[in-house]
């Protein structure tokens, strides 16, 4: 992968000097002014197709999510309880997967209409065709003053084929060693030409299986949990009736040979409970059920066209679509009853009335659902994108100029198999009769020992749940004239000037089914699972203006500005932005640089048009031990699960959002040392104010502590009859439940302007090409990032987070440094290419220096030329069958945002390709 920016134009024409290359004028990303240098005031990396090609990745998204600038964990398809389970996004510089702008040829994509963690867009980018790309242009720094809203922490502009001669033919085929995932590729590449026009056309197909848990053995059991004695390895427990005043468990016949009518369930003991030594259900292969990559049938298509006018104006046509369907399954369902009263079983707490307060924990297995994937839900996605425009010269052909309109659209149907409520009560507890004699709070139920403590078969659990239809959409339509060109002559050069006018409309919607919802009041209530609605629009207009100013013959400057002109119910009226830039060249082949410029994002649109919808997370209870006596810090209070435990939450969007604002600096150098070597280094520093983010829990339920004792942590006094308290007191709700001693029972969130991020490194970057008659051409390339800094504030006062060495308080995973490396050689008609990288450290707090060891994989090709059309190739990812790290204090299987790679295992892959002509 290149750091030296190339053009957006395809047939430039280089030509070599003493010790740099220079070329005809070209636009690169970061800049709209056509420029004559590679390289500009800020660094710009550059993934070609042939690179992608050459080192074995299988989609443009493996190739992105290897660069050194991704140092930060990111929700993948190991994660299928996530709500965006067959998206793939980039997360440059551990902002946030939507704090970096995806274009594609120049223009904004739609966003995944599903919004990622149910909070935030982003831009899909599982579904870019790798057969129609030409390339990658990664901008790793702030360009608002350019681009607008989401450039903060970088600019990944896609830039598809636009001249291509031919057709080309491409077949591979691929399987994991470790079982699974078996894959098959087809892609066709071709285009022609005329006397005034041109034709590129693309069209790719996609077929992958699923891979399980179960097929690979370090994650296939709870015994497989890093760390832990294996007589002491916890499970899910299948079968639980707890009685909640005794904090016992209730069996029929001692719990033995209950546990053994269920294959998958064994025995297991809690020796060291003072309460309950007994047998337990333990459920050791529930992570075993789950996918960790979906099963996935895609295909793509791509049309790019220009005809040439006789008076020199050009008019141009693009459009891609794809369809995308995938199956993808997260750990077999589970049922677990709200508490009741069942006068059939026995309790010591009851006394002579009999009877027991309890409540129900039931695994489904397998075999009871039909099979591993027999509840998998399913996503139909399609996406459009289609763009005219006419571009030219004018004024003598002193300026060029480019007009275009564009819309593009991506929609999502969704199934998902989930419990009926009352469906489940009815089967396991059949009618209420009542409430109980002692509280008279507890609904009465008695349970169904047969049907509870026995299998049930696939078909009495298909009959006790139905299919949520969902479905979503998004679309963006956008207008864009730009001109550039050079104004007049200074004595050091030409000052350069680009101007452009954009207009812009974006929409969204979800439609969930209706039954997922918060305060549905029908007959089909769902068990446990809780959707998002929502749906918006906003008007986007802009004006941007840059300069390219000769202060020297070595010494040049840029200055750009931007106004946005936002029309939606956000508080966001306008924002403008401006960034300054210089270059200094004290010989040719050494270029100084830096740059430093504002930056700005609009909330996403799913943060203000969120409709409400419910959710599960875990919390600290700080009220409950500070009553206590408890330090809400401790270990005492946050390893208890009488202090620490789950709760339900209702979220909804927020209309008071502010824009989140920012700003981005770098230096560097770049050096060629000789035709064939160069070196750059460049620092970055990036801060971001304002951010938005859900209220964290962490700060609402320290300051309803605060306000239900009447002090703070410190001791010092608190107006509890406040309008803060109030706001605080009124967001959480907490039982009066006899036996749940006033916990949280729920509490509403929703986003707000509140966090500080800020973050440095460094990013290096080495090439080195030698040529030999002999042994044939060999290419290096080294690339490295070291973060220096990653820190966040959660609320203005709250105290900063060390986000890069704190694991306790990392709201991400992330890595100190990150290295990728590629060597590659080619001889006659053989070619081979190794290449790799290297994750650094995590904070551990069981490594002997307080952090654990860096995770590193190689992957590896070859390709032979069989005749001047045909080429065989051979590719493995993951050489070595690298297998996660499992020596970080995270609960397992902790590894699915970090070390997705070492899931899979080794991946080989042979493909066939074939020049038509």
């Amino acid at each position: 992968m290149s750091s030296i920016a190339i053009a957006q134009e395809t047939e430039e024409e280089v030509t070599e000097s003493s010790s740099t290359a220079t070329l005809d004028k070209v636009t690169v990303t970061g800049s709209r002014i056509k420029r004559a240098e590679v390289e500009g005031p800020a660094p710009v990396t550059v993934i070609t197709a042939a690179e992608i090609e050459r080192e074995g990745f299988a989609t443009v998204y493996d190739a992105l999510n290897s660069l050194t600038q991704n140092t930060a964990s990111i929700q993948n398809e190991l994660n299928q309880n996530g709500f965006t389970p067959n998206a793939s996004f980039l997360n440059l510089r551990g902002l946030g997967p939507g704090y970096q702008l995806i274009l594609i040829n120049g223009r904004r994509a739609a966003d995944y209409p599903l919004p990622y963690n149910s909070q935030s867009n982003a831009v899909n980018l599982a579904n870019i065709p790798a057969a129609a790309l030409e390339r990658v242009e990664v901008l790793t720094g702030g360009a608002s003053a350019i681009y607008g809203s989401d450039a903060v922490a970088g600019v990944v502009n896609l830039i598809m084929k636009t001249n291509f001669e031919g057709d080309q033919l491409s077949v591979r085929a691929g399987t994991t060693t470790q079982g699974g995932g078996d894959s098959g590729r087809f892609q066709w590449i071709g285009g022609k030409t005329g006397s005034n026009w041109s034709l590129v056309y693309a069209f790719e197909a996609v077929e992958r299986e699923a891979i399980f848990a179960s097929q690979r053995k370090f994650m296939d059991s709870y015994f497989d949990e890093p760390g832990v004695n294996p007589e002491d390895v916890n499970a899910v427990e299948g079968l639980l009736v707890f009685d909640i005043a005794n904090s016992n468990r209730v069996f029929p016949d001692g719990g033995e040979a209950t546990c053994a009518r269920f294959s998958e369930f064994d025995t297991y003991y809690f020796e060291a409970s003072s309460v309950y030594t007994g047998p337990r259900c333990g459920y050791f292969g529930y992570p075993a059920t789950q996918a960790i990559r979906n099963s996935d049938n895609n295909q793509s298509g791509y049309l790019y066209g220009t005809f040439d006018f006789n008076s020199g104006m050009q008019g141009w046509a693009q459009l891609s679509a794809s369809r995308s369907k995938a199956k993808f399954a997260s750990s077999t369902q589970f049922w677990s009853s709200p508490d009741f009263f069942d006068p059939n079983l026995e309790s010591d707490f009851t006394g002579p009335g009999g009877g027991a307060f309890v409540n129900l924990q039931r695994i489904f297995t397998p075999a009871e659902v039909g099979g591993l994937g027999a509840q998998s839900a399913t996503s139909d996605e399609r996406a459009f994108d289609f763009a005219v425009g006419l571009r030219g010269t004018m004024i003598s052909d002193r300026f060029d100029w480019d007009a275009s309109v564009s819309r593009a659209e991506y929609k999502i149907d969704s199934k998902r198999p989930r419990f009926l409520a009352n469906r489940l009560t009815e089967y396991f507890l059949g009618e209420q009769q009542g409430f109980d004699p002692y509280f008279d709070a507890y609904p009465v139920y008695e349970l169904n020992q047969e049907r509870f403590f026995n299998p049930i078969d696939a078909a009495t659990f298909k009959s006790l749940n139905t299919t949520l239809v969902g479905k979503a959409e998004s679309d963006v339509t956008q207008a864009s004239f730009s001109i550039s060109g050079d104004l007049f002559e200074l004595p050091a050069g030409a000052l350069g000037a680009a101007a452009v006018i954009e207009a812009a409309r974006q929409s969204y919607e979800l439609t969930p089914d209706p039954r997922t919802l918060p305060g549905y009041n029908g007959d089909e209530p769902i068990y446990n699972f809780s959707d998002t609605g929502g749906g918006g629009e906003r008007d986007r207009y802009a004006l941007g203006l840059e300069f390219s100013i000769p202060i020297l013959d070595s010494l040049k400057a840029s200055v750009a500005g931007r106004y946005d002109k936002y029309d939606d119910v956000t508080k966001v009226d306008d924002a403008v932005t401006w960034q300054v830039g210089l270059e200094w060249r004290p010989v040719d082949s050494l270029l100084f640089r830096g740059s430093h410029g504002t930056s700005f994002r609009a909330p996403d649109m799913h943060y203000v048009y969120a409709g409400e919808s419910g959710f599960f997370t875990s919390i600290v209870d700080e009220y409950r031990c500070r009553r206590d006596g408890l330090n809400p810090l401790s270990t005492a209070c946050s390893g208890d699960a009488d202090y620490a435990y789950q709760v339900q939450g209702i979220r909804r969007g927020s209309t008071d959002l502010e824009e989140e604002e920012g700003k981005s600096t770098t230096f560097g150098v770049v050096w060629d040392i000789n035709d064939q070597m160069s070196i750059s280094a460049d620092w970055y520093d990036i801060e971001l104010t304002g951010g938005v983010d859900d209220i964290f829990t962490s700060y609402l339920f320290r300051e309803e502590a605060s306000c239900l004792l009447g002090t703070d942590r410190a001791g010092n006094s608190i107006d509890q009859n406040s309008a803060a308290c109030q706001f605080f007191t009124g967001l959480v709700t907490r039982t009066n439940s006899p036996f749940r001693d006033n916990q949280v029972d729920e509490y509403t969130s929703f986003p707000v302007n509140q966090s500080l991020s800020r973050t440095s490194g460094i990013d290096v970057n080495f090439k080195y090409g030698l040529d030999t008659d002999r042994l044939g051409d060999f290419d290096f390339e080294l690339a490295w990032t070291h973060v220096l800094k990653k820190e966040i504030e959660l609320f203005p006062g709250d105290g900063i987070i060390d986000d890069r060495d704190d694991l306790v308080n990392q709201r991400t995973l992330n890595f100190r440094s990150r290295v990728n490396w590629s060597a590659s050689w080619q001889r006659d008609d053989w070619a081979a290419n190794v290449n790799g990288y290297r994750l650094g450290s995590l904070p551990a707090g069981n490594s002997e220096n307080g952090r654990g060891g860096s995770f590193v994989i190689w992957n590896a090709g070859v390709s032979k030329e069989i005749t001047d059309k045909a080429t065989v190739s051979f590719q493995v990812q993951n050489l070595l069958d690298k297998k996660p790290l499992f020596d970080q204090d995270l609960a397992y299987p902790f590894f699915w945002s970090t070390y997705y790679a070492g899931v899979i295992g080794r991946e080989v892959f042979l493909q066939f390709s074939y020049k038509l002509r």
